[in-house]
């Protein structure tokens, strides 16, 4: 569970040009914006470094220290490079740490290869990687995991056989979300097998070779003339 908090300090900004914005990036710096809990959006920006050291760290929430003041909140969106990966904003929720909010969580999925179905040759495929969550704030895990050890053969797992840790209620139609299924191996038969390498064998044929052997039938048509 998620136990701790983990401490940022932000820098007061003004809302600027796109120019402002990328001299911030070019020295390190990360824009964002905190908002509700009720009090007016706040604009920041925030060390690159503390930040990815921050969001590394456990725990859901994060004290968030700003002009002297220190509010608790959630981080609610990252926005990155799509080429270097570099957090390019970063959005702040503030949140009472005695009143339940949504999240997103990881549901891992732990003993996979232990199960009879991949021992007999299946493929597990997890299908529903994250669930919504109902939790305080301090309460939020960082993940789920479940035990897939006693899977068999053409099994579905579903959001229901879930279980939640103490004080996390999960969210949605807990017996019509697919978390994960056990599926046979899709395997070619002889047959299959046979026919592929017989086409193949025909693509490569060269056109010579396909010249001679007609060259070959017509020259026989003639000698049986």
């Amino acid at each position: 569970m998620a136990s701790q908090t983990t401490k940022l300090s932000l820098t007061h900004r003004d809302r600027s040009s796109s120019r402002a914005t990328r001299r911030l990036r070019r020295e390190g710096r990360v824009p964002g914006v905190l908002y509700g809990g009720g009090e007016d959006a706040i604009a920041f920006d925030v060390d690159e470094r503390d930040l990815r050291h921050a969001l590394a760290a456990s725990g859901a929430v994060v004290e968030l220290t700003l002009d002297g003041a220190t509010t608790p909140a959630v981080l609610k969106d990252t926005q990155r490079d799509p080429v270097r990966n570099d957090t390019k904003h970063v959005d702040f929720l503030r949140v009472r740490l005695d009143v339940a909010i949504q999240a997103e969580v990881h549901i891992e999925l732990l003993g996979a290869d232990d199960s009879p179905g991949v021992k007999e040759g299946g493929i597990l495929d997890q299908v529903t990687r994250e669930v919504t969550i109902e939790a305080l704030p301090n309460e939020i895990p960082e993940v789920i995991q479940h035990d897939v050890s006693g899977m068999a053969m053409n099994e579905t797992l579903t959001l229901d056989a879930i279980t939640a840790p103490r004080g996390v209620t999960i969210l949605g139609d807990l017996h019509e979300i697919t978390i994960a299924t056990l599926n046979p191996p899709s395997v070619s038969t002889e047959d299959e097998d046979a026919e592929l390498e017989q086409e193949t064998e025909r693509v490569g044929e060269t056109p010579a070779a396909a010249g001679s052997d007609d060259a070959s039938a017509d020259a026989g048509d003639a000698a049986g003339e």
